[in-house]
């Protein structure tokens, strides 16, 4: 599989008792701050670009810092933002560090509210000012927005329009940037309803303050901000008055999670870290519904609210296959699955023949996939057994069942990930004749000349890693053939909702379509469906329907896939190759929960990821050379 930069991630935690309370119990008031550390480790796959934190404490006396925030780059990024609030505390005594009281009066990050995120770049924007969480501040502390996010807005053109039209001039043309504005606007609205509101009811000075701070509603805020985006999204934020809230995009696209007791509410991207982090089981921990939010107030109330109307279920089924951590219970059962329905199709390519066929993965993603699919041919091959005690006629001898009962599924570890390729090496030969060596293999794994090799990956994206490594290095041990394996169906089309794939040139199974209608003189067919797609953008955005879906038509999965071979097949090699791709149903049966298969059938959930489709796809035709 391709390195892929995806969603980012999401940790929080709110206390719902005083420090103290932690300090007696679990000896220490940084059990929040620990376990934030926790959570955000567990999710290190998410993000290695950047990681942030962030902290509020509660009822602190004017002149006082109550927001305090931490930030850095690269894959270390987490335990440098750590290391940094850690090191306020190194020359404290044990008793100074013990001191509850003292600790909240006089250090950063003793709070009872935590904000934690993994960054990976969508955009190719890069530097510390890009990392969350971003702060919004302000003398009133109801007015104070922290906010972090796993998100990408497909319509960010029109916010921007929309908020330039009203005379606003955001400082940065950011989907993060310009939330943090908008949100931090309606807070501000929100803020001084409530001020009316005080002065209305007779209350003076800091009376008005409080009362502010006791009917914030981030309802209200989040109502007003949301309205209008087009996205994958789960939104994050804190408030300096004491507010917390999460919410998931009206479509389902980005997953959230979140479990509460009477000690803490947590939310996370994904499911096993708050299981690890809180030892808790999968039943405890419910998700996010489309279009809901999660809001803690100042006074430690948790309510669920409906902010968006749910605009159906189109969860990321890639999330499923490729991103999210196996050890969820539902995710390494769907992933078996995957593998498990491949059997049929992978004994034709075999031609039945287990006897002469060694079958691995492709570290380290795919390793689940391939347990289904032993178990699948395993099943196959005891079904033949069966019919073949069946089929003696007599009571079988000793040697007869032995030489049935002993036949077995081969399986080797043969190929390994052995080294990353250091990015201080740029000459371009050079560089690529490393990254052919970032796998190895086992030799001797195989009968050479004798044996098939039949290789599961997770997916197959832009098919580099199969041209400059993997095809290239199997073929040392000398295969009959060699088949590989995607647990996912042709990717086809880009992500617009957080993962970094926006063109449709990168995916090999687009550049082999491309090839082949090329190759067939159907030019005129490709100018059509480009005239088409022009078109498309020509009406309304809610009625455009994705026309570069059309490209696929003229050919099967199996002449694209034949295509494929032939432009990946590294120089000089001769061992026939064969791919096998899951299919559509087959995705569908193994994951029914999670029906966001864009990047399969082209079927946006959202208008803008249509428009962005249509517009790559015009982009592509402008400027290749193919056409």
């Amino acid at each position: 599989m391709e390195y892929l930069k995806h969603e980012c991630g999401v940790a929080m935690i709110r206390l719902l008792k005083p420090l103290e309370y932690y300090q007696k119990k679990y000896g220490t008031w940084m059990w929040a701050l620990n376990k934030l550390y926790l959570m955000m480790e567990k999710q290190h796959n998410r993000g290695q670009e950047g990681a942030g934190m962030a902290c509020v404490k509660l009822n602190t006396e004017p002149g006082n810092e109550y927001m305090f925030r931490e930030r850095a780059e690269g894959s270390n990024a987490i335990t440098e933002i750590f290391g940094k609030v850690h090191a306020a505390y190194n020359n404290l005594s044990p008793e100074k560090l013990n001191d509850v009281a003292f600790a909240k009066a006089n250090l950063p990050f003793a709070g009872e509210m935590y904000m934690g995120h993994l960054r990976y770049s969508t955009t190719g924007k890069s530097g510390l000012s890009y990392v969350h969480p971003f702060l919004r501040r302000n003398n009133w502390r109801a007015k104070n927005l922290c906010l972090c996010g796993n998100f990408n807005m497909t319509n960010i053109d029109e916010i921007f329009h929309r908020l330039t039209k009203q005379g606003q001039c955001p400082r940065r043309y950011s989907d993060s940037y310009i939330m943090l504005e908008l949100m931090g606007h309606r807070l501000d609205r929100e803020v001084e309803r409530n001020f009316v509101e005080a002065r209305k009811q007779g209350y003076q000075d800091g009376d008005i303050t409080q009362y502010i701070e006791d009917h914030v509603d981030t309802v209200n805020v989040l109502k007003s901000s949301m309205e209008g985006f087009d996205g994958g999204y789960v939104v994050c934020g804190l408030t300096g008055s004491g507010e917390l809230f999460a919410m998931r995009d009206p479509w389902g696209i980005r997953p959230a999670y979140y479990y509460k007791n009477e000690e803490f509410v947590a939310v996370a991207s994904e499911r096993p870290v708050l299981q690890t982090t809180f030892d808790l089981e999968d039943k405890d921990i419910s998700e996010f519904c489309p279009g809901t939010s999660l809001r803690v107030t100042r006074n430690g109330e948790c309510f669920i609210s409906p902010i968006l109307e749910p605009k159906g279920n189109h969860a990321c089924s890639f999330e499923r296959i490729y991103f999210s951590r196996g050890s969820d219970k539902d995710i390494y059962t769907e992933r078996k699955k995957l593998g498990e329905q491949l059997t049929d199709s992978i004994l034709n390519a075999v031609d039945n023949d287990l006897a002469h066929t060694v079958f691995s993965f492709i570290p380290n993603t795919a390793e689940v996939a391939f347990y289904g699919m032993l178990h699948g041919l395993r099943r196959w091959m005891n079904d033949r057994k069966i019919r073949q005690i069946e089929s003696l006629g007599h009571k079988p001898t000793h040697e007869e069942l032995e030489k049935i009962i002993y036949e077995d599924v081969r399986s080797e570890k043969v190929a390994i990930k052995d080294i990353k390729l250091r990015t201080f090496i740029t000459e371009g030969n050079t560089r690529n004749d490393l990254a052919s060596h970032v796998y190895d293999v086992t030799y001797g794994s195989l009968d050479a000349n004798e044996d098939n090799l039949v290789v599961i990956d997770d997916s197959i994206v832009r098919g580099t890693t199969l041209k400059k490594s993997i095809l290239r290095i199997l073929d040392r041990l000398h295969p009959k053939k060699i088949v590989i394996v995607s647990s996912a169906p042709q990717i086809r089309y880009p992500d617009y909702y957080g993962i970094d794939m926006p063109r449709l040139e990168e995916f090999c199974v687009f550049r082999a379509t491309m090839a082949l209608l090329k190759e067939r003189n159907m030019t005129h067919y490709v100018l059509e469906v480009y005239e088409a797609c022009k078109m498309e953008l020509q009406k309304p955005k809610a009625e455009r329907h994705n026309i570069v879906r059309k490209i696929y038509e003229p050919f099967s999965v199996e002449e694209i896939n034949r295509k494929i071979v032939e432009m990946l097949r590294p120089t000089g090699m001769t061992t026939p190759v064969e791919l096998v791709y899951q299919s559509i149903d087959g995705l569908r049966q193994a994951i029914p929960q999670h029906k966001g298969d864009w990047y399969f059938t082209g079927h946006y959930p959202t208008p803008g990821g249509t428009t962005l489709c249509l517009r790559a796809f015009i982009y592509y035709i402008d400027k290749s050379t193919l056409i």
